[in-house]
């Protein structure tokens, strides 16, 4: 799919009668980016790029609707229907048992869960991947976005992926996210033990007809159900999973406090630091107490 958009973009290039250089400097990349996509070389385009191409050079939307198919190439053989699925889906519902998914990983967390693994061939794919997966976080802005509700397992907080810094803005995000109307955030905290999904994550997809599939994934691999009454198992599950969890604005809470506990900045004291520095400051000898009303309570004088 990459070779025949690298294809379709030259011939429209041509018809144009512009040369490399100039698509590249009206759809504002070098003339090299524009030689990589056309003979399909380097990394696949963004959708920000492809819309670009596609406005200069009059495609009539045939790039943009060429482009999810060379997106799909990014991803592992096994993913790409379960992907196919996602761009469609009405409601997501995600369990995520060892990683932030997908859909609301920043870039650096996302850079490194990908550099880690077998499958990987050099920088430029680690690139690649990082942008397919980033450009898939489109979904979630456009007219169509899905109802996302996800649940987090608690060692998904607690697992510093890329450090310490990379984890405390990843956390960030999905505080933010979960302002936003249509997405959905619970943890699952380690105390409620056992449970049906503990061997990887599990994906439930409500498709625009109401239809239901369902996805699992493990380390290496995953599985995309579509027989109802496996589909229906696995959304009992999932039931179970979101009934376990804690209520969303605890799950919040939860992720503030494992953000300030775990991943706060050098330089940010921590609650339990805070409240033992000003009991130290208020049995300062000399230091004036303050009522409970905010006053302040005046010194004695000694007596005569």
């Amino acid at each position: 799919m990459a070779a025949l958009f690298g294809t379709r973009v030259r011939k429209l290039r041509e018809a144009a009668g512009l040369t490399q250089t100039e698509v590249g400097a009206r759809t504002h990349v070098v003339g090299s980016r524009i030689t990589q996509i056309e003979r399909a070389t380097g990394a696949k385009p963004t959708l920000e790029l492809t819309r670009s191409l596609d406005r200069e050079l009059v495609a009539d939307d045939l790039l943009i609707d060429l482009w999810p198919f060379v997106q799909r190439e990014a991803f592992p053989d096994w993913s790409q229907a379960f992907i196919a699925y996602s761009a469609r889906a009405r409601v997501i519902r995600q369990y995520a048992s060892h990683a932030v998914p997908g859909l609301l990983q920043t870039p650096e967390y996302a850079r490194a869960l990908l550099s880690v693994g077998y499958s990987l061939r050099d920088a430029e794919h680690l690139e690649e991947r990082v942008t397919a997966r980033l450009d898939r976080q489109n979904r979630l802005t456009g007219p169509d976005r899905p109802h996302l509700w996800i649940i987090l397992d608690e060692a998904v907080l607690r697992r510093p992926v890329g450090g310490k810094a990379v984890m405390r803005g990843q956390l960030e995000k999905l505080l933010r996210s979960a302002e936003e109307p249509d997405i959905t955030l619970q943890v699952l905290p380690f105390d409620q033990g056992e449970h049906g999904s503990l061997g990887g994550s599990l994906t439930v997809l409500v498709m625009p007809d109401g239809s239901e599939v369902a996805y699992t994934e493990g380390a290496h691999n995953g599985q995309l159900t579509e027989e109802p009454d496996e589909v229906e198992r696995f959304v009992l599950t999932y039931d179970h999973l979101r009934a376990m969890a804690l209520p969303p604005l605890m799950s919040l809470d939860l992720i503030r406090s494992v953000l300030e506990a775990d991943y706060r900045g050098s330089r940010v004291p921590s609650r339990p630091d805070r409240r033992r520095l000003a009991q130290q400051q208020l049995q300062q000898p000399g230091r004036r107490r303050l009522r409970a009303g905010g006053g302040r309570i005046p010194r004695r004088r000694p007596r005569p």
